[in-house]
């Protein structure tokens, strides 16, 4: 399952996405989050997923490798709908014990339900399509007017960036441990939800040693590069917004104004 985690890799493409100016990308996401939370009812639910199958489209990514994505967060969707339906209140449309079903629990675990899928979705389309280096100098740049207020608009971009780019190095780093724990007779298919959880402890130890390592010799290589933030910097590619990031920008407006007018229906 860990293999199936695809937020902050990159996917090389051509697409009209993979094309648009990154902070162009950001303030898209940044407004479809608006718009997701907007919606409340099912009319802008179903067109919010209607987009959503919109930008997998332009994105040019394999459906199943997209769809594989997906898998890590079926746990914590199903977890989440469950609550959703047994602790919201509303009218009683069944009930054994103490367990009820309402209308506005169904209602809920719904919506709660689509509104994860779609934000993991959107999230991974912005980095499957987003160069590392390309995400920060958008994050920087959309941070930078912050900086008058003393706002480190680099120093975020990159953590925020390196954070981001260490999901898949764990990942990998989480399989070899644990193929190695395998060989030494661990067991972690066997068993119920709870044992599961337990035979995962002892990846904890080394996971993390190995993370503080990591962390450790990408400071050492930073300041043996005489690495010293944003100052002064130049850019191989300076970021420029073109006619496509317009009409992106405007569709964008649009669907939040869209989504916005879905909710007097």
């Amino acid at each position: 399952m860990l293999k199936d985690i695809t937020i902050g890799q990159y996917l090389v493409g051509n697409s009209f996405l993979h094309k648009l100016d990154p902070r162009t990308k950001i303030i898209g996401v940044l407004l479809y989050m608006i718009a997701l939370f907007t919606v409340n009812n099912f009319i802008g639910m179903g067109a919010m997923i209607v987009v959503s199958a919109f930008f997998v489209l332009l994105s040019q990514i394999p459906l199943n490798y997209f769809l594989k994505g997906l898998k890590p967060i079926v746990l914590i969707v199903m977890l989440t709908v469950v609550l959703q339906i047994f602790m919201t209140p509303g009218e009683v449309l069944w009930q054994w014990g103490f367990l009820k079903i309402t209308d506005m629990g169904l209602r809920q675990a719904g919506f709660m339900g689509t509104r994860l899928v779609l934000l993991v979705s959107i999230t991974s389309i912005l980095t499957l399509t987003t160069t590392p280096i390309a995400l920060t100098d958008g994050i920087e740049s959309l941070l930078k007017p912050f900086q008058k207020i003393g706002v480190p608009a680099h120093e975020l971009a990159m953590m925020m960036t390196i954070a981001l780019r260490f999901i898949p190095t764990l990942i990998e780093e989480t399989e070899k441990i644990m193929q190695a724990q395998a060989a030494r007779g661990a067991d972690f298919e066997s068993g119920n939800l709870m044992e599961r959880g337990k035979a995962m402890i002892p990846l904890l130890v080394p996971l993390f040693l190995s993370a503080f390592k990591r962390a450790d010799e990408l400071a050492i290589a930073m300041e043996a590069r005489c690495y010293h933030g944003g100052e002064n910097r130049t850019r191989l590619k300076p970021l420029q917004y073109t006619a496509k990031d317009r009409v992106a920008l405007l569709a964008l407006l649009l669907m939040l104004a869209l989504a916005w007018a879905t909710r007097m229906v």
